[in-house]
């Protein structure tokens, strides 16, 4: 146990610039007098592990230290190859695919591990242009090149975008390009799906942005859109759907045996509020009444149209 603790300090610090005992003892759940220890124990063993003093300090391993021996036993490798599979079924890219054959050939030498997981997010490539649309991003991003648009948003209104792409995620059931809006001369989440006419534009970036990781969490804490606190209750037959679509609502269990569900969401995506216009009389939104008018307002407008 003592020994796997050391190899997971060492990978740790080695993809951590400064790490404090703190954080240290939190990840490997032991005191921090037993870090110290840890850490005396590294460093009789010639890992160069530096102590840096101050608010800000911790420790960290000299630059250029790196680990020749392979750490990769065969169930990491399985893990990686399961993870990466999942991703090529995602993202339709050569190089993947090639990372993916070239450990699968390294595995194939022993097989007494299987993986009992499988990833697949098939899914995400529906769409006529999402394949084409992610490569065209990632080779604008590789070369720093500023890409155009047409973009429509939540509302319907369609716009023409001039971005320098960062990069893209897969989150919320679909791909976003996180990128500088030339026209905002800020940054925004782009849904690609909501993208069209997209082509690379032989212009290069105009600045050096940070990283990619960083500026998605900038983006993420500087979430401006309007949400909206819903309550609605259910009979039991609706449970296990309105948990596969909500899983962070709270739940109640009301006295005559009905669910009431607490949840929020974006006010502005039409995603949700259609889920639940799909379980007909089978829910009851409690609140709030403007979400309410706008389901009745919607019921009438069917019932015209149909008349």
């Amino acid at each position: 146990m003592k020994l796997e603790r050391l190899l997971g300090i060492i990978i740790y610090l080695l993809n951590h610039e400064t790490v404090s005992a703190n954080r240290l003892a939190e990840k490997f759940e032991v005191s921090i007098r037993t870090i110290q220890r840890d850490i005396e124990s590294l460093n009789f063993a010639g890992i160069p592990i530096t102590s840096i003093q101050g608010k800000n300090g911790g420790y960290g391993i000299i630059n250029g230290f790196k680990l020749e021996k392979q750490i990769a036993n065969t169930e990491d490798y399985q893990f990686i190859i399961t993870a990466l599979t999942g991703m090529s079924s995602a993202y339709n890219n050569k190089k993947l695919e090639g990372t993916v054959e070239k450990l699968r050939s390294i595995f194939r030498q022993e097989q007494s591990v299987k993986s009992k997981v499988k990833l697949d997010f098939s899914v995400s490539r529906e769409g006529s242009n999402i394949n084409n649309y992610l490569g065209l991003i990632d080779e604008a991003v590789n070369k720093e090149k500023v890409i155009e648009f047409e973009y429509t948003n939540t509302c319907g209104d369609k716009t023409s975008r001039e971005a320098e792409p960062i990069g893209v995620i897969y989150k919320w059931y679909a791909w976003y390009m996180l990128g500088y809006c030339c026209n905002k001369k800020d940054y925004r989440m782009f849904k690609v799906v909501r993208m069209s006419n997209l082509r690379n534009k032989e212009k290069s970036f105009s600045m050096v942005h940070d990283s990619f990781d960083n500026l998605l969490s900038r983006q993420e804490k500087q979430d401006i859109r309007r949400y909206m606190d819903v309550k609605l209750s259910c009979k039991e037959e609706m449970r296990i759907s309105i948990e596969e679509y909500f899983p962070n609502a709270s739940i109640i269990v009301k006295e005559d045996g009905d669910y009431l569900y607490h949840f929020r969401a974006p006010d502005n995506e039409m995603g949700w509020k259609g889920l639940l216009f799909s379980f007909a009389n089978k829910i009851k939104i409690i609140e709030p009444d403007e979400l309410i008018k706008e389901f009745l307002m919607k019921a009438e407008e069917i019932t015209i149209l149909y008349k």
